[in-house]
């Protein structure tokens, strides 16, 4: 006997293709849906709002399918209670368990409605009295209160300002072919926008900032007070280290576009100098390192967290070899992160993207195109794409928001 439910959803439903994605969902499901009620709106900012009536063929397909709608901002109308069971093992959530989504959820306890703490997708609900935050699977502990089932929860879907007066007016998902100016001016825009609510800028940089000669640009937005917090693989901090000693980055003369001789070996050797060191902090304070990114960072006590992988030569001392401790690192540092800027890096944007809440302006600037739309397809939905040339981008940047910059 098959099971129902009657769910809502709003929002920009045409213009963005939620409510054909919705649809598509439930079939996929192996559902199936009548359309009960559908008001469109009239005017550009005007929200549409549907009525379905979903089905599936028993109780645990239909939570199954209504956990996966609520990824798309559809709530039940009725939501009721939520369910809590114990976790009998660590690292190991109960069957069942709620899977969450990034976006502003509540839950409803004893008749009661609870905000979630630092929303995130792919995780757990945790229960602690009236509080209520969610968990990494690696992180649950035997006797914790998880919330299993998708009743008695709701979400909330920010909804982009289409009036042009605000950030939200780049809304489209990739930007390639809008003027670079107007795009720099936008990001520009959010970063102040954040600095002024007294929010953080968040950074997640590849070494494709350094190779394109744009480290400058950037030591100049960290010492202008535009960078809060850098997330970043080995490979980013190497190379600029390897410039600020030796001029070159991956052997390349960064002045004059060339190898140089024995260029291969500069990386290593830099990665060397730090480790005798035991950190980057102490290679600024011994005077070791004395310019680039890292030696900003530093300088104007700004947080980094670097992640490793397995290709990574040395690592540098301060890298996160342990990928488990990386992502807790990272999770530790997104508390008021205002705005997001995401730079020529697949990975760590993907990684960024699945910890950080739906509600931060979220931008990513790449030169390929399946990089900008890698982080929309992983569940970004308010990921913003820029595919450009990295390096000219954040002159242009650092042009806007940096007075009197130039490159030396």
């Amino acid at each position: 006997m098959s099971v129902s439910e009657n769910v809502e959803v709003s929002g920009h439903l045409m213009d963005s293709g939620i409510l054909s994605r919705v649809l598509q969902d439930i079939r996929e499901y192996g559902g199936d849906y009548v359309i009960d009620r559908f008001d469109v709106g009239h005017e550009v900012n005007d929200i549409s709002r549907a009525s379905l009536v979903v089905t599936a063929e028993d109780d645990e397909s239909l939570q199954r399918l209504l956990m996966r709608l609520q990824t798309r901002g559809v709530n039940q109308v009725d939501p009721g209670e939520a369910s809590v069971s114990v976790a009998e093992q660590d690292g190991v959530f109960p069957d069942g368990f709620y899977s969450t989504t990034n976006l502003a959820t509540k839950i409803r306890l004893g008749g009661r409605w609870l905000d979630v703490e630092n929303p995130e997708m792919d995780c757990g609900l945790i229960v602690e009295g009236e509080r209520v935050y969610t968990l990494p699977m690696s992180d649950v502990s035997v006797g914790m209160q998880v919330v299993t089932g998708a009743s008695g929860i709701k979400v909330n879907v920010p909804v982009n300002d289409k009036s042009g007066d605000s950030f939200g007016f780049m809304d489209s998902d990739v930007s390639s072919e809008k003027p670079q100016a107007v795009l720099v001016r936008q990001v520009a825009d959010g970063m102040r926008e954040a600095r002024k609510a007294g929010k953080k800028v968040l950074w997640v940089g590849g070494p494709g900032v350094v190779h394109t000669g744009a480290a400058p640009a950037m030591v100049a937005l960290v010492d202008a007070g535009f960078v809060d917090v850098l997330f970043a693989g080995n490979a980013l901090a190497t190379h600029d280290i390897e410039s600020s000693l030796y001029g070159t980055s991956l052997g390349v003369d960064l002045a004059m576009g060339r190898g140089v001789e024995h260029g291969h070996e500069h990386h290593i050797r830099a990665l060397n100098t730090i480790r005798k060191h035991g950190s980057i902090k102490a290679a600024v304070d011994n005077g070791v390192l004395t310019g680039g990114i890292m030696h900003a960072l530093v300088k104007h006590e700004k947080r980094f967290v670097l992640v490793g992988s397995v290709r990574d030569d040395g690592p540098l001392p301060d890298v996160y070899t342990d990928v488990i401790e990386g992502q807790r690192a990272m999770r530790a540092e997104i508390a008021d992160v205002g705005f997001c800027l995401m730079v020529a890096t697949m990975l760590h944007s993907v990684a960024t993207g699945n910890i950080l809440p739906a509600s931060i302006p979220l931008v990513c600037v790449d030169i390929n195109p399946a990089t900008v739309t890698k982080l929309s397809d992983r569940g970004s939905s308010q990921a913003k794409g820029i595919v450009t040339d990295v390096g000219l981008f954040l002159e242009q940047l650092a042009l806007e928001l940096v007075p009197g910059y130039r490159r030396d």
